[in-house]
């Protein structure tokens, strides 16, 4: 994740009513989101390395969003898991090193291209916040 000096007009972000699930096998780039997410008021469960981890996490404590790394690990990609989160009705936000996702999500989700900057995570998470209040 890139902290970002610039400015985006970005105000920010209360997030003290959500629950978020991060899913990312970078422990370093999940660690960073669920820091930056906490500190922003959410809850948040994991990082989770495997679509598995993920639902674990997710059944022990429902959340409102989920931000998810499309290449998890042992190579396994988060589209099954992206769409069984989207048909629970949790907001989806997928980060990804792809500049268009090799299958093609029948789903609305928000992509994020790596490497996110804190602007773009935070923006990407204003419809759930709206949608919540």
């Amino acid at each position: 994740m890139n902290s970002s000096n610039e400015s985006s007009g970005s105000e920010p972000l209360d997030l003290s009513d959500l629950r978020i699930l991060v899913v990312e096998d970078s422990w370093q780039i999940g660690v960073a989101m669920t820091s930056l997410l906490k500190e922003l008021g959410a809850e948040v469960s994991g990082p989770a390395a495997t679509s598995f981890d993920a639902l674990l996490l997710a059944c022990e404590h429902p959340p409102d969003a989920a931000l998810i790394d499309f290449d998890l690990r042992r190579g396994e990609r988060a589209d099954g898991l992206i769409a069984l989160l989207h048909e629970l009705g949790i907001y989806v936000v997928v980060a990804t090193g792809y500049t268009e996702l090799p299958t093609v999500s029948r789903h609305g989700v928000t992509i994020l291209h790596k490497p996110v900057s804190e602007a773009a995570l935070i923006d990407s998470l204003r419809p759930i916040v709206t949608r919540k209040r």
